[in-house]
């Protein structure tokens, strides 16, 4: 919020920025703050932010998040496609089908990721599993749940998390990374963990037990 009110009116997070307050891409501690100001702000750099200088912002490109000025979900991820990979890009795609974010026009209504994390650890409260480590780095692959001594990770995917080639090439990229790490890895839909609980708890007691 600081960084946006120093460059006062018409100041807003944006690109990686504001893909990372959106939860679209993970924090880099450290990294810059990306705010974009009107090209006549006459503003100058400052240390700490990545400043970009637009002619214009669309008032439908910007809206407020934790009462932040902010490019809207669908905008940020515009303004991502011209500055970061192709797979960052395509990660912060899949990253708002599963929060239910607004991209293309489209909106999803699928469980929200949030949703289903939750539903997950209350699975394993209930059916006394050990509780795992929630949304970590492993082998530079941002996991959703981890038995690290186990070397067991779940992913926990929603419908619209699964769509798409892209989509599914991306998981079994990650899969294969994981996997030459010596971790086993399991996905669970939405169905698994919140209509099957109790047959989803016992496949996972054994592969921990194993």
């Amino acid at each position: 919020m600081a960084a946006v009110l120093a460059y006062g009116t018409g100041a807003v997070l944006s690109h990686r920025a504001a893909a990372a307050a959106w939860r679209l891409l993970p924090d880099q501690p450290g990294a810059p703050v990306d705010i974009s100001v009107p090209n006549d702000t006459g503003k100058k750099l400052r240390r700490g932010i990545r400043l970009h200088r637009r002619p214009s912002l669309d008032p439908k490109a910007v809206t407020r998040h934790r009462r932040i000025p902010i490019t809207t979900p669908a905008h940020t991820v515009l303004d991502l496609s011209r500055v970061a990979p192709p797979v960052e890009v395509r990660r912060a795609r899949r990253q708002a089908a599963v929060l239910g974010l607004r991209i293309d026009g489209e909106s999803v209504d699928d469980v929200t990721r949030s949703e289903l994390e939750f539903l997950f650890l209350e699975l394993c409260q209930r059916y006394r599993l050990p509780l795992p480590e929630v949304n970590i780095w492993i082998a530079g692959v941002f996991v959703d749940f981890t038995w690290r001594e186990r070397r067991l990770i779940v992913e926990t995917d929603g419908y619209h998390y699964h769509r798409g080639r892209v989509s599914f090439e991306d998981e079994r990229a990650r899969d294969l990374r994981l996997r030459s790490h010596g971790f086993e890895v399991v996905r669970l839909t939405y169905g698994q963990v919140a209509r099957q609980p109790r047959e989803t708890a016992t496949v996972l007691r054994k592969l921990l037990a194993g």
